[in-house]
Protein backbone atom coordinates (compact mmCIF):
# COMPACT_ATOMS: atom_id res chain seq x y z
CA UNK A 1 0.00 0.00 0.00
CA UNK A 2 1.02 3.50 -0.65
CA UNK A 3 1.23 6.50 1.33
CA UNK A 4 3.04 7.66 4.61
CA UNK A 5 2.81 4.78 7.20
CA UNK A 6 1.52 5.74 11.21
CA UNK A 7 0.71 3.00 13.62
CA UNK A 8 -2.60 4.85 14.30
CA UNK A 9 -4.72 7.04 12.17
CA UNK A 10 -7.32 8.91 14.18
CA UNK A 11 -10.43 10.08 11.82
CA UNK A 12 -11.74 12.87 13.47
CA UNK A 13 -10.12 15.83 16.07
CA UNK A 14 -13.02 16.43 18.71
CA UNK A 15 -12.86 15.50 21.99
CA UNK A 16 -12.61 11.48 21.52
CA UNK A 17 -10.51 12.09 18.42
CA UNK A 18 -7.51 14.78 19.49
CA UNK A 19 -7.85 12.60 22.85
CA UNK A 20 -7.21 9.35 21.28
CA UNK A 21 -4.32 10.27 19.19
CA UNK A 22 -2.53 12.26 22.05
CA UNK A 23 -2.63 9.01 24.21
CA UNK A 24 -1.59 6.87 21.27
CA UNK A 25 1.79 9.04 20.57
CA UNK A 26 2.28 9.12 24.27
CA UNK A 27 2.62 5.18 24.22
CA UNK A 28 4.86 5.17 22.03
CA UNK A 29 3.08 5.07 18.85
CA UNK A 30 3.47 7.01 15.36
CA UNK A 31 0.04 8.95 15.19
CA UNK A 32 -1.85 10.95 12.80
CA UNK A 33 -4.87 13.02 13.74
CA UNK A 34 -7.20 13.91 10.44
CA UNK A 35 -9.97 16.32 10.83
CA UNK A 36 -11.66 18.58 8.31
CA UNK A 37 -13.42 21.70 10.77
CA UNK A 38 -12.10 25.07 9.24
CA UNK A 39 -11.94 28.55 11.09
CA UNK A 40 -13.50 31.37 9.43
CA UNK A 41 -10.26 32.13 7.59
CA UNK A 42 -10.33 28.36 6.13
CA UNK A 43 -7.44 27.05 9.04
CA UNK A 44 -7.61 23.82 11.03
CA UNK A 45 -10.03 23.89 13.85
CA UNK A 46 -9.70 20.97 15.84
CA UNK A 47 -11.89 20.11 18.33
CA UNK A 48 -15.17 18.86 16.70
CA UNK A 49 -18.66 20.04 17.36
CA UNK A 50 -17.39 20.43 21.19
CA UNK A 51 -15.11 23.04 20.47
CA UNK A 52 -16.48 25.26 17.53
CA UNK A 53 -20.31 24.61 17.73
CA UNK A 54 -21.25 23.05 21.43
CA UNK A 55 -19.67 22.78 24.52
CA UNK A 56 -16.85 25.59 24.28
CA UNK A 57 -19.20 28.27 22.95
CA UNK A 58 -21.86 27.71 24.64
CA UNK A 59 -20.74 28.24 27.77
CA UNK A 60 -18.77 31.22 26.76
CA UNK A 61 -22.25 32.82 26.07
CA UNK A 62 -24.07 31.40 29.04
CA UNK A 63 -21.48 33.28 31.00
CA UNK A 64 -22.03 36.52 29.62
CA UNK A 65 -25.72 36.06 29.35
CA UNK A 66 -25.29 35.41 33.19
CA UNK A 67 -23.06 38.53 34.08
CA UNK A 68 -25.96 40.68 32.15
CA UNK A 69 -29.19 39.21 33.80
CA UNK A 70 -26.78 39.82 36.94
CA UNK A 71 -26.65 43.30 36.71
CA UNK A 72 -29.62 43.63 35.85
CA UNK A 73 -31.75 41.86 38.36
CA UNK A 74 -28.98 40.94 41.11
CA UNK A 75 -26.64 43.90 41.80
CA UNK A 76 -28.95 46.05 43.23
CA UNK A 77 -28.59 43.54 46.10
CA UNK A 78 -25.44 44.05 46.70
CA UNK A 79 -25.68 47.75 47.07
CA UNK A 80 -24.15 47.92 43.18
CA UNK A 81 -25.99 50.44 41.24
CA UNK A 82 -26.08 50.29 37.89
CA UNK A 83 -27.77 53.22 34.45
CA UNK A 84 -27.97 52.46 30.59
CA UNK A 85 -27.27 48.89 30.95
CA UNK A 86 -26.81 47.65 27.60
CA UNK A 87 -25.61 44.89 25.82
CA UNK A 88 -23.30 44.38 23.05
CA UNK A 89 -24.25 41.16 20.97
CA UNK A 90 -21.52 42.14 18.29
CA UNK A 91 -18.87 42.07 21.57
CA UNK A 92 -19.86 39.00 22.90
CA UNK A 93 -20.21 37.00 19.59
CA UNK A 94 -16.40 38.06 19.72
CA UNK A 95 -15.89 37.25 22.99
CA UNK A 96 -16.89 33.75 21.94
CA UNK A 97 -15.31 33.13 19.17
CA UNK A 98 -11.86 34.53 20.90
CA UNK A 99 -12.30 31.38 23.02
CA UNK A 100 -13.13 28.86 20.76
CA UNK A 101 -10.12 30.26 18.94
CA UNK A 102 -7.81 29.60 22.16
CA UNK A 103 -8.82 26.06 22.36
CA UNK A 104 -8.60 25.62 18.37
CA UNK A 105 -5.08 26.67 18.84
CA UNK A 106 -4.36 24.44 22.19
CA UNK A 107 -4.95 21.38 20.85
CA UNK A 108 -2.71 22.42 17.62
CA UNK A 109 -0.01 23.08 20.01
CA UNK A 110 -0.71 19.48 22.16
CA UNK A 111 0.08 17.76 18.49
CA UNK A 112 2.59 19.48 18.50
CA UNK A 113 3.63 19.19 21.92
CA UNK A 114 2.76 15.22 21.63
CA UNK A 115 4.51 14.44 17.77
CA UNK A 116 0.72 13.94 16.60
CA UNK A 117 0.56 14.32 12.64
CA UNK A 118 -2.26 16.73 12.05
CA UNK A 119 -4.26 16.51 8.16
CA UNK A 120 -6.09 19.01 7.66
CA UNK A 121 -9.12 17.81 5.73
CA UNK A 122 -11.96 15.12 5.59
CA UNK A 123 -10.63 11.23 5.91
CA UNK A 124 -12.12 8.32 4.79
CA UNK A 125 -11.47 4.79 4.06
CA UNK A 126 -9.97 4.05 0.34
CA UNK A 127 -9.25 0.27 0.80
CA UNK A 128 -8.33 -2.80 3.55
CA UNK A 129 -5.34 -4.89 3.30
CA UNK A 130 -3.45 -7.60 5.11
CA UNK A 131 -1.52 -5.14 6.92
CA UNK A 132 -3.63 -2.26 7.79
CA UNK A 133 -5.85 0.43 6.04
CA UNK A 134 -5.13 2.94 3.50
CA UNK A 135 -6.86 6.58 4.05
CA UNK A 136 -7.63 9.23 1.55
CA UNK A 137 -7.38 12.87 2.92
CA UNK A 138 -9.58 15.75 0.87
CA UNK A 139 -10.03 19.02 0.83
CA UNK A 140 -8.67 21.00 1.85
CA UNK A 141 -5.53 19.08 2.02
CA UNK A 142 -4.34 16.14 -0.22
CA UNK A 143 -2.77 12.97 1.07
CA UNK A 144 -3.08 8.87 0.72
CA UNK A 145 -1.76 7.98 4.57
CA UNK A 146 -1.58 4.07 5.82
CA UNK A 147 -1.99 2.41 9.18
CA UNK A 148 -2.19 -0.70 10.84
CA UNK A 149 -4.75 0.71 13.56
CA UNK A 150 -7.61 2.91 12.95
CA UNK A 151 -9.95 5.18 15.29
CA UNK A 152 -12.97 6.57 13.92
CA UNK A 153 -14.48 9.66 16.16
CA UNK A 154 -15.83 11.52 13.43
CA UNK A 155 -18.81 12.93 15.76
CA UNK A 156 -22.43 13.93 15.29
CA UNK A 157 -24.69 16.29 13.87
CA UNK A 158 -27.95 17.96 14.56
CA UNK A 159 -30.94 16.35 13.34
CA UNK A 160 -33.38 18.48 11.30
CA UNK A 161 -36.81 18.61 12.35
CA UNK A 162 -38.71 16.44 9.04
CA UNK A 163 -40.30 19.34 6.62
CA UNK A 164 -37.77 22.39 8.11
CA UNK A 165 -34.32 21.87 7.23
CA UNK A 166 -31.91 23.95 8.89
CA UNK A 167 -31.04 27.41 6.85
CA UNK A 168 -29.07 28.65 9.90
CA UNK A 169 -31.44 32.20 9.61
CA UNK A 170 -34.71 31.35 10.52
CA UNK A 171 -34.68 27.45 11.44
CA UNK A 172 -31.31 27.20 13.35
CA UNK A 173 -29.53 24.20 14.58
CA UNK A 174 -26.91 24.67 17.57
CA UNK A 175 -24.57 25.98 15.58
CA UNK A 176 -26.56 29.29 14.28
CA UNK A 177 -28.33 29.64 17.66
CA UNK A 178 -24.90 30.76 18.50
CA UNK A 179 -24.32 33.55 16.20
CA UNK A 180 -27.40 35.23 16.21
CA UNK A 181 -26.52 38.67 15.12
CA UNK A 182 -29.07 40.16 17.60
CA UNK A 183 -31.38 39.46 20.26
CA UNK A 184 -34.52 37.94 18.83
CA UNK A 185 -38.01 39.56 20.61
CA UNK A 186 -39.39 36.18 19.78
CA UNK A 187 -38.10 33.17 20.19
CA UNK A 188 -39.06 29.37 19.48
CA UNK A 189 -37.42 26.08 20.58
CA UNK A 190 -38.19 22.73 19.71
CA UNK A 191 -37.72 20.68 22.51
CA UNK A 192 -36.48 20.83 26.02
CA UNK A 193 -33.06 19.08 26.72
CA UNK A 194 -29.72 20.23 27.42
CA UNK A 195 -28.96 22.32 23.96
CA UNK A 196 -32.52 23.21 23.86
CA UNK A 197 -32.80 24.91 27.74
CA UNK A 198 -29.25 26.11 27.67
CA UNK A 199 -30.10 27.91 24.24
CA UNK A 200 -32.82 29.25 25.54
CA UNK A 201 -31.33 30.54 28.63
CA UNK A 202 -28.50 32.36 27.00
CA UNK A 203 -31.45 34.22 24.68
CA UNK A 204 -34.00 34.46 27.56
CA UNK A 205 -31.69 36.66 29.49
CA UNK A 206 -30.59 38.88 26.83
CA UNK A 207 -34.66 39.98 26.62
CA UNK A 208 -36.14 37.45 24.47
CA UNK A 209 -39.43 36.15 24.91
CA UNK A 210 -38.56 32.53 24.97
CA UNK A 211 -41.19 29.46 24.32
CA UNK A 212 -40.17 25.63 24.41
CA UNK A 213 -42.19 22.74 23.16
CA UNK A 214 -41.37 19.39 24.03
CA UNK A 215 -43.24 16.38 22.93
CA UNK A 216 -42.39 14.07 26.12
CA UNK A 217 -44.97 14.39 28.78
CA UNK A 218 -42.85 14.83 31.25
CA UNK A 219 -40.08 17.64 31.47
CA UNK A 220 -36.13 16.15 31.49
CA UNK A 221 -37.53 12.62 31.81
CA UNK A 222 -33.82 11.14 32.31
CA UNK A 223 -33.28 13.29 34.93
CA UNK A 224 -34.67 12.44 38.35
CA UNK A 225 -37.91 13.73 38.84
CA UNK A 226 -37.45 15.50 42.61
CA UNK A 227 -34.85 17.27 40.69
CA UNK A 228 -36.51 18.07 37.22
CA UNK A 229 -39.61 19.56 39.30
CA UNK A 230 -37.60 21.48 41.41
CA UNK A 231 -35.46 22.97 37.94
CA UNK A 232 -38.73 23.73 36.10
CA UNK A 233 -40.41 25.84 38.84
CA UNK A 234 -37.00 28.25 39.14
CA UNK A 235 -37.54 28.11 34.83
CA UNK A 236 -41.04 29.07 35.31
CA UNK A 237 -39.96 31.52 37.15
CA UNK A 238 -37.35 32.74 35.31
CA UNK A 239 -40.24 33.38 32.46
CA UNK A 240 -38.98 30.96 30.29
CA UNK A 241 -42.04 29.45 29.16
CA UNK A 242 -42.21 25.25 28.38
CA UNK A 243 -44.84 23.51 27.03
CA UNK A 244 -44.98 19.49 27.29
CA UNK A 245 -46.50 16.88 25.09
CA UNK A 246 -46.84 19.21 21.78
CA UNK A 247 -47.22 17.30 18.95
CA UNK A 248 -44.97 19.11 15.92
CA UNK A 249 -46.86 20.19 12.58
CA UNK A 250 -46.41 22.17 9.70
CA UNK A 251 -43.06 24.54 9.89
CA UNK A 252 -43.16 27.71 7.60
CA UNK A 253 -40.65 29.44 7.64
CA UNK A 254 -40.73 33.29 5.71
CA UNK A 255 -39.05 36.42 5.36
CA UNK A 256 -40.66 37.62 8.55
CA UNK A 257 -39.88 34.88 10.76
CA UNK A 258 -41.06 31.04 11.39
CA UNK A 259 -44.63 29.93 12.21
CA UNK A 260 -45.50 26.53 14.17
CA UNK A 261 -48.31 24.77 14.22
CA UNK A 262 -48.69 22.22 16.90
CA UNK A 263 -51.36 20.11 18.97
CA UNK A 264 -50.84 20.99 22.91
CA UNK A 265 -51.20 18.35 25.93
CA UNK A 266 -55.31 19.25 25.81
CA UNK A 267 -55.56 17.74 21.90
CA UNK A 268 -55.64 21.89 21.31
CA UNK A 269 -54.51 23.27 18.00
CA UNK A 270 -52.36 25.85 18.33
CA UNK A 271 -49.87 28.28 16.66
CA UNK A 272 -46.77 29.78 17.67
CA UNK A 273 -45.28 32.83 15.61
CA UNK A 274 -41.39 33.31 16.36
CA UNK A 275 -38.32 35.65 14.73
CA UNK A 276 -36.25 32.69 15.12
CA UNK A 277 -36.51 28.56 15.79
CA UNK A 278 -33.87 26.40 17.25
CA UNK A 279 -34.39 22.87 16.58
CA UNK A 280 -32.78 20.37 19.09
CA UNK A 281 -34.27 17.28 18.80
CA UNK A 282 -30.91 15.17 19.21
CA UNK A 283 -28.07 14.48 17.13
CA UNK A 284 -27.44 11.70 14.73
CA UNK A 285 -23.82 9.89 14.09
CA UNK A 286 -21.60 11.14 11.15
CA UNK A 287 -20.64 8.77 9.18
CA UNK A 288 -21.64 10.44 5.64
CA UNK A 289 -18.36 10.54 3.93
CA UNK A 290 -16.16 7.97 5.61
CA UNK A 291 -16.59 5.31 2.80
CA UNK A 292 -17.83 2.93 5.16
CA UNK A 293 -19.18 0.82 2.50
CA UNK A 294 -15.57 0.46 0.89
CA UNK A 295 -13.62 -1.48 3.54
CA UNK A 296 -17.18 -3.27 5.44
CA UNK A 297 -17.29 -1.54 8.38
CA UNK A 298 -20.64 -1.99 10.16
CA UNK A 299 -23.34 0.66 10.78
CA UNK A 300 -26.55 -0.23 12.52
CA UNK A 301 -30.00 1.41 11.53
CA UNK A 302 -28.74 5.01 12.66
CA UNK A 303 -26.01 5.07 10.95
CA UNK A 304 -23.35 4.66 14.06
CA UNK A 305 -21.11 2.49 13.95
CA UNK A 306 -21.38 -1.29 15.66
CA UNK A 307 -18.99 -1.90 18.24
CA UNK A 308 -18.59 -3.88 21.24
CA UNK A 309 -18.17 -3.04 25.12
CA UNK A 310 -14.31 -2.50 24.33
CA UNK A 311 -15.54 0.17 21.02
CA UNK A 312 -14.11 -2.45 18.60
CA UNK A 313 -15.79 -2.45 15.62
CA UNK A 314 -16.74 -6.07 12.94
CA UNK A 315 -13.16 -4.73 11.06
CA UNK A 316 -9.84 -6.40 12.81
CA UNK A 317 -7.68 -3.67 14.62
CA UNK A 318 -10.48 -0.53 13.39
CA UNK A 319 -12.03 1.44 16.32
CA UNK A 320 -14.87 4.02 16.97
CA UNK A 321 -15.49 5.91 19.59
CA UNK A 322 -17.84 8.78 20.92
CA UNK A 323 -21.39 10.31 19.16
CA UNK A 324 -20.76 8.22 16.19
CA UNK A 325 -21.45 5.00 18.84
CA UNK A 326 -23.70 3.12 21.47
CA UNK A 327 -23.53 5.54 24.52
CA UNK A 328 -24.28 8.80 25.54
CA UNK A 329 -23.34 11.82 23.01
CA UNK A 330 -21.17 13.29 25.69
CA UNK A 331 -17.68 15.19 25.49
CA UNK A 332 -16.38 13.29 28.37
CA UNK A 333 -17.59 10.17 27.61
CA UNK A 334 -15.48 10.17 24.00
CA UNK A 335 -12.57 11.51 25.74
CA UNK A 336 -12.19 8.37 28.20
CA UNK A 337 -12.94 5.92 25.33
CA UNK A 338 -10.49 7.75 23.34
CA UNK A 339 -7.64 7.09 26.26
CA UNK A 340 -9.19 3.50 26.67
CA UNK A 341 -8.76 2.07 23.18
CA UNK A 342 -5.36 3.87 22.84
CA UNK A 343 -4.38 1.68 25.62
CA UNK A 344 -6.29 -1.29 24.33
CA UNK A 345 -3.79 -1.19 21.04
CA UNK A 346 -1.06 -0.83 23.44
CA UNK A 347 -2.03 -4.23 25.27
CA UNK A 348 -3.12 -2.18 28.32
CA UNK A 349 -6.35 -2.35 29.93
CA UNK A 350 -8.25 0.49 29.29
CA UNK A 351 -11.76 0.97 31.25
CA UNK A 352 -14.80 3.27 30.92
CA UNK A 353 -17.26 3.00 33.36
CA UNK A 354 -20.74 3.96 32.03
CA UNK A 355 -22.45 3.74 35.21
CA UNK A 356 -20.02 6.75 36.81
CA UNK A 357 -20.38 9.15 33.49
CA UNK A 358 -21.63 12.63 35.13
CA UNK A 359 -24.30 14.53 33.19
CA UNK A 360 -24.29 18.38 33.53
CA UNK A 361 -27.21 20.77 31.86
CA UNK A 362 -25.62 24.47 32.29
CA UNK A 363 -28.50 26.70 32.88
CA UNK A 364 -28.66 28.30 35.95
CA UNK A 365 -29.53 26.65 38.24
CA UNK A 366 -27.61 24.21 37.02
CA UNK A 367 -28.60 20.50 36.95
CA UNK A 368 -26.05 17.74 37.52
CA UNK A 369 -26.25 14.01 38.56
CA UNK A 370 -24.59 10.53 38.04
CA UNK A 371 -26.00 7.14 38.92
CA UNK A 372 -29.28 5.90 38.85
CA UNK A 373 -32.55 8.06 39.40
CA UNK A 374 -35.12 7.30 42.10
CA UNK A 375 -37.48 6.42 39.14
CA UNK A 376 -34.85 3.63 37.73
CA UNK A 377 -34.82 2.48 40.91
CA UNK A 378 -38.49 2.21 41.88
CA UNK A 379 -38.73 0.17 38.48
CA UNK A 380 -35.74 -2.11 38.87
CA UNK A 381 -37.53 -3.00 42.16
CA UNK A 382 -33.83 -1.87 44.24
CA UNK A 383 -34.35 -1.07 47.83
CA UNK A 384 -32.86 2.39 48.64
CA UNK A 385 -32.50 5.03 50.68
CA UNK A 386 -32.67 8.57 49.90
CA UNK A 387 -31.09 12.13 51.37
CA UNK A 388 -31.66 15.46 50.36
CA UNK A 389 -30.80 19.10 51.62
CA UNK A 390 -31.12 22.76 50.31
CA UNK A 391 -29.02 25.15 49.34
CA UNK A 392 -31.52 27.61 51.29
CA UNK A 393 -29.91 26.47 54.14
CA UNK A 394 -26.22 26.36 53.13
CA UNK A 395 -24.27 29.46 54.72
CA UNK A 396 -22.04 29.85 51.20
CA UNK A 397 -25.55 29.89 49.10
CA UNK A 398 -26.50 32.59 50.89
CA UNK A 399 -23.93 34.80 50.60
CA UNK A 400 -23.96 34.27 46.93
CA UNK A 401 -27.29 35.28 46.76
CA UNK A 402 -28.45 31.98 44.98
CA UNK A 403 -30.23 29.19 47.35
CA UNK A 404 -32.34 27.24 44.23
CA UNK A 405 -32.32 23.84 44.61
CA UNK A 406 -30.76 20.84 46.32
CA UNK A 407 -28.57 17.79 46.47
CA UNK A 408 -29.88 14.72 47.00
CA UNK A 409 -28.47 11.11 47.52
CA UNK A 410 -30.05 7.72 46.28
CA UNK A 411 -27.94 4.63 48.95
CA UNK A 412 -28.87 0.82 48.77
CA UNK A 413 -30.99 0.12 51.34
CA UNK A 414 -29.09 -2.32 52.97
CA UNK A 415 -25.56 -1.97 52.06
CA UNK A 416 -25.47 2.34 52.05
CA UNK A 417 -23.37 2.06 48.59
CA UNK A 418 -24.29 5.22 47.02
CA UNK A 419 -26.03 4.05 43.75
CA UNK A 420 -27.17 7.93 42.64
CA UNK A 421 -26.49 11.60 43.33
CA UNK A 422 -28.56 14.58 41.95
CA UNK A 423 -28.19 18.31 42.36
CA UNK A 424 -29.73 21.13 41.12
CA UNK A 425 -28.30 24.25 42.11
CA UNK A 426 -25.43 26.79 41.73
CA UNK A 427 -21.86 25.18 40.64
CA UNK A 428 -23.73 21.69 40.04
CA UNK A 429 -21.02 20.83 37.47
CA UNK A 430 -18.74 21.36 39.91
CA UNK A 431 -19.90 19.79 42.48
CA UNK A 432 -20.79 16.72 41.14
CA UNK A 433 -17.16 15.39 40.44
CA UNK A 434 -17.19 14.45 44.49
CA UNK A 435 -20.10 12.25 43.74
CA UNK A 436 -18.11 10.48 40.32
CA UNK A 437 -14.97 9.78 42.50
CA UNK A 438 -17.31 8.19 45.39
CA UNK A 439 -19.32 6.14 43.30
CA UNK A 440 -16.02 4.91 41.84
CA UNK A 441 -14.65 3.81 44.65
CA UNK A 442 -18.17 2.53 45.62
CA UNK A 443 -18.27 4.63 48.77
CA UNK A 444 -21.42 4.68 50.82
CA UNK A 445 -23.17 7.93 52.27
CA UNK A 446 -21.84 7.48 55.35
CA UNK A 447 -18.20 7.87 53.79
CA UNK A 448 -19.52 11.25 52.71
CA UNK A 449 -20.92 12.21 55.75
CA UNK A 450 -17.86 11.60 57.36
CA UNK A 451 -15.58 13.51 55.51
CA UNK A 452 -15.05 17.18 56.89
CA UNK A 453 -16.24 19.44 54.29
CA UNK A 454 -14.65 23.18 54.60
CA UNK A 455 -16.82 26.01 55.43
CA UNK A 456 -18.74 27.59 54.56
CA UNK A 457 -18.84 26.09 50.62
CA UNK A 458 -21.25 24.55 48.39
CA UNK A 459 -20.11 21.04 48.88
CA UNK A 460 -21.58 20.88 52.36
CA UNK A 461 -24.69 20.82 51.19
CA UNK A 462 -23.24 17.30 49.71
CA UNK A 463 -22.01 16.04 52.98
CA UNK A 464 -25.61 17.13 54.39
CA UNK A 465 -27.78 14.96 51.67
CA UNK A 466 -25.55 11.99 53.12
CA UNK A 467 -26.17 13.05 56.47
CA UNK A 468 -29.79 13.23 55.76
CA UNK A 469 -29.61 9.48 53.91
CA UNK A 470 -29.77 8.53 57.70
CA UNK A 471 -31.78 11.10 59.20
CA UNK A 472 -29.20 13.17 60.77
CA UNK A 473 -28.74 16.77 58.92
CA UNK A 474 -26.75 18.74 61.21
CA UNK A 475 -28.10 22.44 59.45
CA UNK A 476 -31.62 21.73 58.51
Amino acid sequence: MSGKQFDVIVIGGGPGGYIAAIRAAQLGFATACIDEWKNDKGGPAPGGTCTNVGCIPSKALLQSSEHFEHAGHAFADHGIGLSDLRIDIAKMLGRKDGVVKQNNDGILYLFKKNKVSFFHGRGSFAKAGESGYEIHVSAPTEATIFAKHVIVATGSNARALPGAPFDEESVLSNDGALRMPAVPKKLGLIGAGVIGLEMGSVWRRLGADVTVLEALPDFLGAVDQQIAKEAKKAFDKQGLKIELGVKIGEVKAGKKGVAVAYTDAKGGEQKLEVDKLIVSIGRVPNTVGLNAEAVGLKLDERGAIVVDGDCRTNLPNVWAVGDVVRGPMLAHKAEEEGVAVAERIAGQHGHVNFNTIPWVIYTSPEIAWVGQTEQQLKAAGRAYKAGSFPFMANGRARALGDTTGMVKFLADAKTDEILGVHIVGPMASELIAEAVVAMEFRASAEDIARICHAHPSLSEATKEAALAVDKRTLNF
